[in-house]
């Protein structure tokens, strides 16, 4: 599942079990460091949270724990773009592009990949894209 929105204002109490999740979930992944599905929601987790240099470091363990799965490449370009590191960014995505995901509408739309679509890497996707015979909406 992509990585929905990480910029809703979170209340004081979604903070709080947000962090009481993260916490739970930091210990699970430390006593089982290949347990994907608990990576995936802590990482998602931590960019809720805003911490998307924890977020970035899950993402680039799940990459090398699932290295075709095209959804994690997704959200590792999430996170890169989230970080401004745009090129890589651009790589990530290019490469969940090549390993099947064809979410475009809601490529278009993320929020995570703001960044991302602004930068003028980003023609590299459009072109890849258009490659795959897929109309996108600009």
């Amino acid at each position: 599942m992509p990585k929905k929105p990480s910029r809703k204002k979170l209340s004081r109490q979604e903070l709080k079990d947000l962090d009481i999740e993260i916490g739970f979930l930091e210990g699970v992944t430390k006593r089982d460091p290949s347990y994907v599905d608990a990576l995936q929601i802590l990482g998602d987790d931590y960019t809720k949270r805003g911490r998307f240099t924890d977020g970035l470091q899950i993402d680039e363990r799940l990459s090398t724990l699932r290295p075709s799965d095209p959804l994690v490449f997704y959200n590792l370009a999430c996170s890169y773009s989230l970080m401004g590191k745009l090129e890589e960014g651009v790589s990530a995505l290019e490469r969940a592009l090549l390993l099947g995901y064809r979410d475009f509408k809601w490529m278009i739309e993320d929020p995570d990949l703001e960044n991302l679509r602004k930068s003028p890497f980003y023609t590299r996707v459009r072109a890849r894209v258009r490659s795959l015979r897929v109309k996108i909406a600009e």
